[in-house]
Protein backbone atom coordinates (compact mmCIF):
# COMPACT_ATOMS: atom_id res chain seq x y z
CA UNK A 1 0.00 0.00 0.00
CA UNK A 2 2.69 2.48 0.96
CA UNK A 3 4.20 1.62 -2.92
CA UNK A 4 0.65 2.61 -4.16
CA UNK A 5 0.08 6.11 -2.50
CA UNK A 6 3.66 7.16 -2.86
CA UNK A 7 2.75 6.61 -6.60
CA UNK A 8 -0.22 9.03 -6.51
CA UNK A 9 -0.36 11.97 -4.20
CA UNK A 10 -4.03 13.02 -3.72
CA UNK A 11 -4.19 16.72 -4.85
CA UNK A 12 -6.80 19.31 -4.20
CA UNK A 13 -7.62 22.69 -5.42
CA UNK A 14 -8.72 25.96 -3.37
CA UNK A 15 -11.91 25.00 -3.28
CA UNK A 16 -11.34 21.24 -2.22
CA UNK A 17 -11.88 19.76 -5.17
CA UNK A 18 -9.82 17.17 -6.61
CA UNK A 19 -7.59 17.67 -8.94
CA UNK A 20 -7.96 14.69 -11.45
CA UNK A 21 -6.88 16.16 -14.44
CA UNK A 22 -2.62 15.80 -14.11
CA UNK A 23 -0.53 13.36 -15.40
CA UNK A 24 -3.79 11.68 -16.25
CA UNK A 25 -2.06 8.53 -18.86
CA UNK A 26 0.83 7.89 -16.21
CA UNK A 27 -1.50 7.42 -13.40
CA UNK A 28 -4.20 5.60 -15.39
CA UNK A 29 -1.27 3.30 -17.00
CA UNK A 30 0.20 2.58 -13.41
CA UNK A 31 -2.89 1.45 -12.13
CA UNK A 32 -3.96 -0.60 -15.46
CA UNK A 33 -0.31 -2.42 -15.15
CA UNK A 34 -0.98 -3.55 -12.00
CA UNK A 35 -4.43 -4.39 -12.33
CA UNK A 36 -5.84 -7.51 -13.70
CA UNK A 37 -8.75 -7.40 -15.75
CA UNK A 38 -12.28 -8.86 -14.98
CA UNK A 39 -15.40 -10.21 -16.56
CA UNK A 40 -18.07 -7.66 -16.54
CA UNK A 41 -21.40 -8.39 -14.72
CA UNK A 42 -24.50 -7.80 -16.86
CA UNK A 43 -28.10 -6.21 -15.96
CA UNK A 44 -29.65 -9.57 -13.69
CA UNK A 45 -26.92 -9.80 -11.72
CA UNK A 46 -27.91 -9.50 -8.00
CA UNK A 47 -24.85 -6.89 -7.35
CA UNK A 48 -26.37 -4.58 -9.85
CA UNK A 49 -29.32 -4.23 -8.53
CA UNK A 50 -29.01 -3.47 -4.38
CA UNK A 51 -27.08 -0.66 -2.61
CA UNK A 52 -23.39 -1.99 -1.88
CA UNK A 53 -21.69 -2.05 1.13
CA UNK A 54 -19.79 1.31 2.09
CA UNK A 55 -16.05 1.53 2.39
CA UNK A 56 -14.08 0.82 5.50
CA UNK A 57 -11.20 -0.38 4.62
CA UNK A 58 -8.42 2.23 3.50
CA UNK A 59 -5.52 -0.86 2.33
CA UNK A 60 -3.60 -3.06 0.03
CA UNK A 61 -7.29 -5.01 -0.84
CA UNK A 62 -8.65 -1.79 -1.87
CA UNK A 63 -5.96 -0.57 -3.66
CA UNK A 64 -5.65 -3.56 -5.87
CA UNK A 65 -9.36 -3.52 -6.42
CA UNK A 66 -9.20 0.01 -7.90
CA UNK A 67 -6.09 -1.48 -10.39
CA UNK A 68 -8.33 -4.27 -11.60
CA UNK A 69 -11.16 -1.95 -11.82
CA UNK A 70 -8.55 0.18 -14.18
CA UNK A 71 -7.56 -2.88 -16.09
CA UNK A 72 -10.83 -3.89 -16.67
CA UNK A 73 -12.16 -0.76 -17.68
CA UNK A 74 -9.51 -0.38 -20.08
CA UNK A 75 -10.42 -3.73 -21.60
CA UNK A 76 -13.93 -3.34 -22.13
CA UNK A 77 -13.13 0.73 -23.70
CA UNK A 78 -14.87 2.01 -20.77
CA UNK A 79 -14.99 5.67 -19.27
CA UNK A 80 -16.23 4.66 -15.91
CA UNK A 81 -16.79 1.39 -14.12
CA UNK A 82 -18.31 1.03 -10.39
CA UNK A 83 -17.37 -2.15 -8.38
CA UNK A 84 -20.17 -4.40 -8.28
CA UNK A 85 -19.41 -4.21 -12.28
CA UNK A 86 -16.84 -6.75 -11.76
CA UNK A 87 -19.30 -8.75 -8.82
CA UNK A 88 -17.46 -6.75 -5.86
CA UNK A 89 -19.95 -5.34 -3.55
CA UNK A 90 -18.29 -2.38 -2.45
CA UNK A 91 -19.33 1.32 -2.83
CA UNK A 92 -15.84 2.56 -5.01
CA UNK A 93 -16.00 3.41 -8.99
CA UNK A 94 -13.36 4.41 -10.83
CA UNK A 95 -13.07 7.01 -14.54
CA UNK A 96 -10.98 7.92 -17.07
CA UNK A 97 -13.09 10.39 -18.87
CA UNK A 98 -13.32 13.62 -20.72
CA UNK A 99 -15.44 16.23 -20.38
CA UNK A 100 -16.99 18.42 -23.21
CA UNK A 101 -14.28 21.04 -23.85
CA UNK A 102 -12.17 17.93 -24.39
CA UNK A 103 -10.50 17.57 -20.71
CA UNK A 104 -9.35 13.93 -19.32
CA UNK A 105 -10.29 13.41 -16.24
CA UNK A 106 -8.85 10.20 -14.21
CA UNK A 107 -9.60 8.99 -10.38
CA UNK A 108 -11.22 6.61 -8.10
CA UNK A 109 -14.15 7.37 -5.56
CA UNK A 110 -15.08 5.82 -2.32
CA UNK A 111 -18.61 5.95 -0.95
CA UNK A 112 -19.73 8.35 -3.63
CA UNK A 113 -22.75 11.07 -2.53
CA UNK A 114 -24.14 13.50 -5.38
CA UNK A 115 -24.67 16.55 -3.69
CA UNK A 116 -27.82 18.13 -4.32
CA UNK A 117 -27.26 21.54 -6.63
CA UNK A 118 -29.55 24.38 -6.88
CA UNK A 119 -31.84 24.47 -10.15
CA UNK A 120 -29.66 27.65 -11.56
CA UNK A 121 -26.75 25.50 -11.64
CA UNK A 122 -27.66 22.86 -13.83
CA UNK A 123 -29.02 22.33 -17.20
CA UNK A 124 -30.76 18.80 -18.40
CA UNK A 125 -28.90 17.15 -21.19
CA UNK A 126 -31.02 14.76 -23.47
CA UNK A 127 -27.92 13.02 -24.73
CA UNK A 128 -27.19 9.32 -25.35
CA UNK A 129 -26.28 7.17 -22.18
CA UNK A 130 -24.66 3.74 -22.45
CA UNK A 131 -23.57 0.91 -19.77
CA UNK A 132 -21.19 -1.54 -19.81
CA UNK A 133 -23.53 -3.74 -18.14
CA UNK A 134 -26.14 -3.32 -21.02
CA UNK A 135 -23.61 -3.91 -23.88
CA UNK A 136 -24.28 -2.65 -26.85
CA UNK A 137 -27.39 -0.65 -26.05
CA UNK A 138 -27.52 2.94 -26.13
CA UNK A 139 -30.79 5.50 -25.48
CA UNK A 140 -31.09 9.10 -24.45
CA UNK A 141 -31.78 10.22 -20.81
CA UNK A 142 -32.03 13.38 -19.62
CA UNK A 143 -29.56 14.06 -16.95
CA UNK A 144 -27.96 17.50 -15.02
CA UNK A 145 -25.29 19.03 -17.43
CA UNK A 146 -23.28 19.42 -13.40
CA UNK A 147 -22.62 17.34 -11.12
CA UNK A 148 -20.99 17.38 -8.02
CA UNK A 149 -20.24 14.04 -5.97
CA UNK A 150 -18.54 13.96 -2.64
CA UNK A 151 -16.50 10.75 -1.14
CA UNK A 152 -13.29 9.76 -0.18
CA UNK A 153 -10.04 8.85 -2.22
CA UNK A 154 -8.12 5.53 -1.79
CA UNK A 155 -6.57 6.05 1.24
CA UNK A 156 -9.95 6.99 3.30
CA UNK A 157 -9.50 10.98 3.03
CA UNK A 158 -12.57 13.37 2.07
CA UNK A 159 -12.76 14.75 -1.32
CA UNK A 160 -14.82 16.16 -3.84
CA UNK A 161 -14.88 15.60 -8.11
CA UNK A 162 -17.37 17.96 -10.02
CA UNK A 163 -17.99 17.48 -13.83
CA UNK A 164 -19.62 19.31 -16.67
CA UNK A 165 -21.46 17.58 -19.95
CA UNK A 166 -20.10 13.75 -20.43
CA UNK A 167 -18.20 13.89 -17.28
CA UNK A 168 -21.09 15.02 -14.93
CA UNK A 169 -22.83 12.12 -16.51
CA UNK A 170 -20.09 9.48 -15.94
CA UNK A 171 -20.33 11.02 -12.05
CA UNK A 172 -23.80 10.71 -11.80
CA UNK A 173 -24.07 7.04 -13.94
CA UNK A 174 -21.40 5.43 -12.07
CA UNK A 175 -22.73 7.08 -8.26
CA UNK A 176 -25.81 5.55 -9.40
CA UNK A 177 -24.55 2.17 -9.90
CA UNK A 178 -23.42 1.68 -6.66
CA UNK A 179 -26.86 2.22 -4.89
CA UNK A 180 -28.15 -0.56 -7.18
CA UNK A 181 -29.40 1.76 -10.15
CA UNK A 182 -28.63 1.07 -13.91
CA UNK A 183 -29.07 3.66 -16.28
CA UNK A 184 -32.06 1.93 -17.33
CA UNK A 185 -33.97 1.65 -15.17
CA UNK A 186 -34.73 5.84 -14.82
CA UNK A 187 -35.96 4.95 -18.86
CA UNK A 188 -39.34 4.68 -19.68
CA UNK A 189 -40.77 1.14 -20.38
CA UNK A 190 -40.79 2.11 -23.49
CA UNK A 191 -37.31 2.96 -23.61
CA UNK A 192 -36.23 0.25 -20.94
CA UNK A 193 -37.38 -2.48 -23.54
CA UNK A 194 -35.66 -1.21 -26.60
CA UNK A 195 -32.04 -1.15 -24.61
CA UNK A 196 -32.87 -4.41 -23.73
CA UNK A 197 -33.72 -5.39 -27.50
CA UNK A 198 -30.51 -3.67 -28.59
CA UNK A 199 -28.27 -5.72 -25.24
CA UNK A 200 -30.32 -9.02 -27.12
CA UNK A 201 -29.45 -8.61 -30.31
CA UNK A 202 -25.71 -7.90 -30.34
CA UNK A 203 -22.47 -9.13 -29.20
CA UNK A 204 -20.62 -7.66 -26.14
CA UNK A 205 -16.82 -6.64 -27.68
CA UNK A 206 -15.44 -7.72 -24.13
CA UNK A 207 -16.00 -10.84 -21.42
CA UNK A 208 -19.04 -10.64 -19.58
CA UNK A 209 -20.12 -12.71 -16.70
CA UNK A 210 -23.33 -14.79 -17.96
CA UNK A 211 -26.45 -14.76 -15.61
CA UNK A 212 -27.66 -18.36 -14.22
Amino acid sequence: MAQQETDEQVNVDEEGFLIDTEDCEARETAHRERGTSRPITVVGNPVLHKECKDVTEFGDELAALIDDMFASQRTAEGVGLAANQIGVDLKVFVYDCPDDDGVRHVGAICNPVLEELPPGARALDDSNEGCLSVPSAYVSLARPDYAVVRGQDAAGNPVRVRGTGYFARCLQHETDHLYGYLYIDRLSKRDRKDALRQMAENTPRYEVVPND
